[in-house]
């Protein structure tokens, strides 16, 4: 049997245990171990860091206090973190929910992103959802299950529930609630924002996938190698959104956050305008910003040149990051802040 190609191994490694037959030299069963998103070994060498990191001392270091907590509802049980900064007392504040992607942790994802430092000096909550092994091999969230496509079924199920629960607990103002995700994380954003719009205000989505692209392991890893088409229609109404995706991506193809705009913008004629620019000693990347008609940018896509498949503007504490990109976290937060529910 001849062997797979390195993206075909890093894809299936990403999708979970799954197995499903191909012809070679007669029908064998290949199974696949990993799931929608990273591989460990292909992304070792685009990322800046290796894959088992837990970094939480990151988060102390923010000052404020990293909670840990579960969350259970008819769909399962899942582990999740809550950032609280110094400067709470209880008055409205908006919150950030961030999805990692495969292999990590919500403690390796806030290390790599930073949001919890971000969250410390801007006086917002930062809620971290975790996916267990039980669920997935790799720890991906499943975004190529039908199940998980769904309001109020599987996955969107649990990260909506955990959501609401910050939500009645602290004093979260509603109209400031907002998701990000990376890789499959990312994917699974662009499905909370398709399938929650009246909970999160705007998206952001980091080498994700767009809604709709795979129905299924053969599906999903034909999305990750040559770009996802997803669902025609595209949302049920415009949600902001920050899109980041490496040029270079050679484990989610960057065709998928092109489709991922389409998808955003499919029912929503927008006027467009492109900036160039470098990060000083670092990448330069291209931002095209998609506006209304009344001249307000609801979609923004930052392109990064020489960018693989990282958090851009990462810290090395954290897996899968590149210092070397334009800073992810503080453009979310910073366009995040810029919208908000009516």
């Amino acid at each position: 049997m001849r062997a797979a190609s390195r993206f075909t191994r890093a894809g299936q490694r990403m999708l979970g245990k799954t197995s499903f037959t191909v012809p070679d030299s007669g029908k064998l069963a290949v199974v696949l171990d990993g799931v929608a998103g990273i591989l460990r070994g292909l992304l070792a060498k685009s990322a800046e860091a290796p894959a088992d990191v837990p970094k939480a001392a990151t988060a102390k270091a923010a000052g404020g206090q990293f909670l840990e907590r579960n969350f259970t509802n008819a769909a399962g049980t899942r582990p999740y973190r809550i950032y609280i900064p110094t400067s709470y007392r209880g008055q409205p504040v908006p919150l950030i929910v961030m999805l990692h992607g495969c292999t990590q942790s919500p403690e390796d994802f806030a290390a790599g992103t930073r949001m919890n430092e971000i969250a410390e000096k801007n006086g917002f909550l930062v809620a971290w959802p975790g996916q267990i092994v039980s669920a997935n091999s790799a720890k991906c969230w499943n975004w190529f299950s039908l199940n998980d496509q769904r309001r109020d079924r599987g996955e969107p199920s649990m990260i909506a529930g955990i959501t609401r629960l910050i939500i009645g607990e602290y004093a979260i103002d509603r109209n400031r609630v907002y998701i990000a995700g990376m890789s499959a994380g990312g994917a699974a954003a662009a499905i909370m924002g398709d399938t929650y719009p009246d909970l999160y205000a705007a998206i952001g989505i980091h080498s994700g996938l767009p809604c709709g692209s795979a129905t299924d392991l053969k599906s999903a890893l034909s999305a990750m190698k040559h770009g996802g088409t997803g669902s025609v229609e595209g949302f049920a109404r415009l949600v902001p959104a920050i899109v980041f995706h490496g040029a270079d991506d050679r484990t989610v193809h960057p065709d998928n956050a092109d489709a991922v705009i389409d998808q955003l913008v499919a029912a929503n004629p927008m006027v467009t305008s492109v900036q160039e620019d470098r990060v000083p000693g670092g990448h330069a990347y291209r931002r095209v910003l998609h506006a209304d008609k009344a001249g307000r940018t609801m979609v923004e896509q930052w392109i990064i040149h020489n960018g693989g498949h990282n958090w851009s503007g990462g810290s090395k504490d954290g897996s899968y990051t590149d210092p070397l990109g334009p800073d992810a976290s503080r453009e979310m937060v910073r366009f995040f802040l810029e919208h908000r529910h009516a």
